[in-house]
């Protein structure tokens, strides 16, 4: 996926993040993943899209786990910090359905998709 194409949809993702939060607790959860998964395909374009969304739900694994060992305050803006297990379901299904729909669009453009 190009990377003005992995910007657009970035910008995308965090926007849908912050509008969907206040409705559903736990999108913003999923859309993080999302956001993660497209930064590791923005640093590494020809990765696996399988690959990207392993990465993608480990860091957000990792991250959610941190909590437990109390992370500096000045990181809770953005990493949380209190240990919420539903919410390694929903990076879960933010990494599922980010997979899904870039493997979707590969196959529509005519790319051979790299499971």
């Amino acid at each position: 996926m190009p990377r003005s194409r992995i910007t657009i949809f970035a910008v995308v993702t965090i926007i849908l993040g912050l509008a969907t939060r206040p409705l559903f607790q736990y999108a913003g959860d999923a859309f993080y993943t999302v956001l993660l998964y497209l930064i590791v395909l923005f640093v590494a374009p020809g990765l696996r899209p399988v690959v990207a969304a392993l990465i993608a739900l480990g860091a957000s694994w990792a991250i959610e786990f941190a909590q437990l060992l109390g992370l500096p305050r000045v990181l809770a803006p953005v990493l949380g910090s209190t240990f919420n297990p539903p919410d390694l379901f929903w990076y879960t299904v933010g990494a599922a359905g980010i997979l899904a729909l870039d493997l979707t669009l590969r196959r529509r453009s005519g790319v051979k998709p790299r499971p």
